[in-house]
């Protein structure tokens, strides 16, 4: 049976761990690239193993990792998937029927987090719900480092059936990754003013962890759902810390000029 004319694209950096389940999900598409930006593990070998085009690119962000890969894919119809994602069953059959009788259009799939240790999403789970696959004559990654986002001038469509998200180890590793990526968003975020910071610095949590626990019904996690929760509001507000954390050592820098 011919395979899907449909390219699916990944970026890594060091997801030996997670990047074999990903790449299986997918392994029904006429072409897998994955765009990898330095890995010092078994990512490449395993990509390689099976049978994805591994490209090499330094790190610029988000944006330009994710369209360097869009655009090393030979097909138009693309699929971007994450290296802790995976393409439910479901959604594979949804996607070979939509790339080989619908016209170019923009689809949205959701994006549904499994908690470390289960293997399906929480009940109601309500995550993302995101342009993942998407015809290259009427859509294109944007080139921003932090906020990776399709943009397209069409209406978007709805997939029915979901992607799954293992974006958690272990909770010591949601931790570590929750600290780092508040670091890199504070590094490349817009410059914000001292006052406003300030000012936002003891909201941030508790409206980021309401927001989580209960618009995104991790409420109905159980226990695993509220550290999920508390865990993710906690690096917002890092974020914010690290951003005054910044500004003060300019002006510190600044007064001893």
């Amino acid at each position: 049976m011919a395979r899907p004319p449909v390219s699916v694209f990944v970026i890594t950096l060091n997801e030996s761990e997670r990047l074999g389940r990903t790449l299986d999900a997918v392994g029904w598409a006429d072409e897998i690239v994955v765009a990898d930006s330095g890995s010092s593990d078994d990512t490449v070998a395993i990509a390689t193993a099976r049978g994805a085009r591994v490209l090499h690119k330094e790190w610029e962000g988000y944006g330009p990792q994710k369209i360097f890969a869009e655009r090393a894919c030979r097909n138009d119809w693309v699929l971007n998937v994450d290296a802790d994602e995976v393409v439910t069953p479901a959604l594979a059959d949804e996607i070979a029927r939509i790339v080989t009788s619908e016209p170019p259009g923009v689809w949205r799939t959701r994006i549904l987090n499994i908690y470390p240790g289960d293997t399906r999403p929480r009940p109601f789970a309500n995550d993302y719900n995101v342009v993942r696959l998407y015809h290259r004559s009427v859509a294109g990654y944007r080139d921003h480092p932090l906020f990776d986002r399709v943009e397209t001038t069409v209406a978007h469509k709805q997939l029915r059936a979901p992607i799954h998200h293992f974006p958690v180890i272990s909770w010591t590793h949601f931790v570590d990754k929750e600290n780092r990526y508040s670091s890199y968003a504070a590094a490349e975020a817009k410059p914000r003013s001292r006052i406003g910071l300030l000012v936002r610095l003891p909201l941030e949590m508790p409206f980021a962890f309401l927001k989580f626990y209960i618009l995104r019904g991790h409420v109905l996690g159980g226990w695993k759902g509220f550290v999920f929760a508390a865990t993710a509001a906690m690096a917002r507000m890092l974020r914010l810390a690290k951003m005054l954390e910044a500004q003060e050592a300019d002006i510190g820098a600044s007064k001893k000029k």
